[in-house]
């Protein structure tokens, strides 16, 4: 085990895909130089400098520097992967999705459903998103919510370290493709991380925390802010049990509604939007499922339904924060029902 930041996680694991898998290369934009930097290549590993070290190690042919056209580099890697490479995209800002929604949308999602199953597209596409680095409404939004809604991709989001490297292992070995969402916020947080290899499986959530008192489900970023609150309550004996759902699609419906029977109330914290949102999808999940184990209504802490502000001051506000979610797991709990009429 060493301690590395998430960011070096991260590079760790492609280094060690490519150099067990040759069919593994890597495409996006500023990979290998990047930051305006001048002279040859390999300058810092793009401007996040999670693929330092790459080009002097694979070479030109594996590590691609591409122009700047989001639906290129997907086009590109999409066909790659057609073929019988594992490309690993990049792009650079999860705001950037739109400019290759259609690489994604309607190709990659689709083509094991329309070939008959008999095609792989073993692509996966990291991107950078979320908020809490002041970068304004155009390169700080949480799109994973959107992009779950797409049948035939996966959806993965990372919390830690150790998460992004057993994640990523499992996603570049996967024959559909994955969209890997790295909570940019916590590319420079440090934990131990093994440095053998290891997977961690999709569609199995991670319990955080334990409590009987109240479920709250989360993911990314967002997993630290709510450990912070279950901490916090437990000092006033209030039991969480925090489950990390690592990824989107597939979802671990199993997990989530184990917790609410044992509990009876759900928190569901989420740093995309509530409308149209994972939020209101886990919700309405437990609501059709789990109903008659819930004894208060569901409370969802999310950001409100606007652009992200560029404004410290306002970004500290719109992010949701451990503050929010012991107010909503403290309003759940002190729920009496109805009056009578």
């Amino acid at each position: 085990m060493a301690i590395m930041q998430l960011r070096e996680a991260i590079n760790l694991t492609l280094h060690q895909e490519m150099a067990r898998d040759d069919n593994v290369i890597v495409l996006g934009e500023d990979i290998v130089g990047g930051m305006g930097t001048a002279g040859g290549p390999e300058a810092i590993g793009g401007i996040w400098k999670t693929t330092a070290g790459l080009y002097d190690r694979f070479g030109a042919g594996r590590v691609i520097d591409t122009p700047i056209s989001e639906a290129a580099i997907i086009g590109a890697a999409a066909g790659a992967a057609l073929t019988g490479k594992r490309p690993v995209a990049e792009l650079m800002f999860a705001d950037f999705i739109g400019v290759c929604l259609d690489q994604i949308w309607n190709q990659t999602a689709k083509f094991r459903y329309m070939f008959g199953g008999k095609s792989r597209c073993p692509l996966v596409i990291r991107i950078a998103y979320g908020a809490g680095r002041n970068a304004g409404p155009q390169h700080s939004q949480a799109a994973y919510a959107m992009m779950t809604a797409i049948p035939g991709i996966k959806v993965v989001i990372p919390s830690s370290a150790a998460e992004a490297k057993g994640l990523l292992t499992q996603a570049i070995r996967d024959d559909d493709p994955v969209l890997f969402f790295e909570p940019k916020a916590l590319y420079a947080s440090r934990e131990e991380v093994p440095e053998e290899e290891y997977l961690i499986p999709f569609g199995q959530a991670r319990s955080v925390r334990e409590g009987s008192d109240v479920t709250i489900v989360t993911c990314g970023q967002m997993v630290g802010v709510a450990a912070a609150a279950a901490d916090a309550l437990a000092a006033d004996g209030i039991g969480c049990d925090v489950l990390d759902l690592r990824t989107t699609s597939p979802i671990d419906e199993e997990a989530i509604l184990d917790s609410v029977e044992l509990t009876g109330r759900l928190v569901v914290l989420d740093e995309s939007t509530a409308r149209c949102g994972l939020a209101g999808d886990i919700s309405a999940l437990v609501a059709d499922k789990g109903f008659a184990a819930l004894r208060a209504p569901i409370r969802m802490v999310t950001p409100p339904h606007t652009p992200t502000p560029f404004s410290v001051e306002l970004e500290r506000a719109w992010l949701p924060d451990a503050a929010r979610v012991e107010a909503a797991v403290r309003d759940v709990l002190g729920y009496r029902g109805r009056a009578p009429r």
